[in-house]
């Protein structure tokens, strides 16, 4: 019970847009002032909430001492590897980015344990800068474009030529990493629960499908606001979609599928550019190929939204028309429901930002286990 209230009382001061008082908290959960003051006390002086100075005085009466998350609190270490870059990032129980760092080079000559390694490196460099800033880093979450199982296996990463590699293994070889709760999820995935944080901000219990576009192409799902995995956990693989069933060989082994069309190297090929910022031109072939599966995914699931994040917010303004064309013309209910496209704000940062907060959620959903490790 005491687990469960300690995280009712955080949960109900993280969802405040302002800082909130004890009796304020009593109200909105149900719980005796007494007891909302007990668990207060304990989450601040576990480093999870702090109290802040009370507003002028207008009137009769004490003011209300306000309660909000400690930025000083613990934090979340997010991670990630993909084709051309590795990146780690440390988030602050507010959500707050306190430090960023990106390591651009190509991962697939290097190999698994040379990646890791990388990432290792830049995973200390991190948690260096973390102490420094006298923050206490709750777990580490790692983003792969791959598909992962429950226990950190990468089963496959078709672009970076992985096949059942532990990563949670060879991770916990770096001392940064070696004693802290570590999850390994697909990228799209953790990228579309950092969409998901924006679109519940705007109201309701959204369903949209992220589409992380970089090289390779993921795609996290979110129905009625819950991520949807599938049964192994596998689900979002729209990269590997087939577009043009005659087209381009893939890596994965099948040919015309999306990525061949609307990957990073596809795009700039087509554009006869080498880089996003190059590219001044309309892209009509990825444009068609992401408006073909974007479709097909409408069709099935029925989904309200698709948020575009990775290599494609800039984009956008080359890919809308193609996309939605092919979104008019395919999309059994697009007369009378026409399907929403945006472009994700966090950009190639997503999967990794996503990755933080989900460390830092798992603190807000249980702070009780936080508290016993720390």
């Amino acid at each position: 019970m005491r687990a469960h209230n300690l995280a009712l009382v955080l949960q109900t001061v993280a969802n405040s847009a302002d800082p909130i008082s004890r009796a304020s908290v009593a109200g909105a959960t149900g719980l005796t002032r007494a007891t909302v003051s007990a668990l207060v006390d304990d989450l601040v002086s576990g480093g999870l909430l702090t109290e802040l100075a009370p507003p002028p005085r207008t009137g009769a009466g004490r003011p209300a001492v306000g309660l909000a998350l400690a930025p000083g609190g613990p934090a979340g270490l997010g991670l990630e590897i993909n084709v051309d870059y590795l990146a780690a990032c440390v988030v602050d129980l507010t959500g707050a980015v306190r430090h960023r760092l990106v390591e651009h080079a190509d991962q697939r000559p290097a190999g698994a344990a040379a990646a890791l390694a990388g990432l290792g490196r830049l995973a200390q460099r991190a948690q260096d800068l973390a102490d420094a800033d006298g923050l206490a880093v709750a777990g580490a979450a790692l983003a792969v474009p791959g598909l992962v199982t429950a226990s950190g296996l990468v089963r496959v990463a078709p672009n970076l030529g992985w096949q059942d590699v532990d990563v949670l293994a060879q991770l916990r070889a770096t001392p940064a990493l070696a004693d802290l709760p570590i999850t390994v999820d697909n990228e799209a995935n953790l990228a579309a629960l950092g969409a998901l944080g924006e679109l519940r901000a705007e109201g309701g219990t959204p369903s949209f499908v992220y589409v992380s576009g970089e090289i390779g192409i993921g795609a996290g799902i979110v129905l009625d606001g819950v991520l949807y995995r599938g049964a192994r956990g596998w689900s979002g693989e729209i990269g590997h979609l087939t577009v043009h069933p005659d087209g381009r060989p893939c890596r994965c082994g099948a040919d015309g599928c999306l990525e061949q069309y609307a990957g990073l190297e596809a795009i700039l090929r087509e554009a006869g550019v080498t880089s996003v910022e190059q590219i001044r031109a309309p892209l009509t072939s990825a444009s068609t190929a992401l408006g073909i599966a974007l479709a097909a995914v409408v069709n099935l699931l029925d989904v309200q939204t698709i948020v575009l994040g990775g290599i494609y917010p800039p984009l956008l303004p080359w890919l809308r028309d193609g996309i939605e064309a092919e979104l008019g013309r395919r999309v059994l209910t697009a007369d009378l429901a026409p399907v929403r496209l945006r472009a994700a704000t966090l950009g190639p940062d997503a999967a990794m930002r996503g990755a933080a907060e989900l460390v830092i959620r798992s603190v807000q959903e249980d702070p009780a286990a936080y508290l016993g490790r720390s």
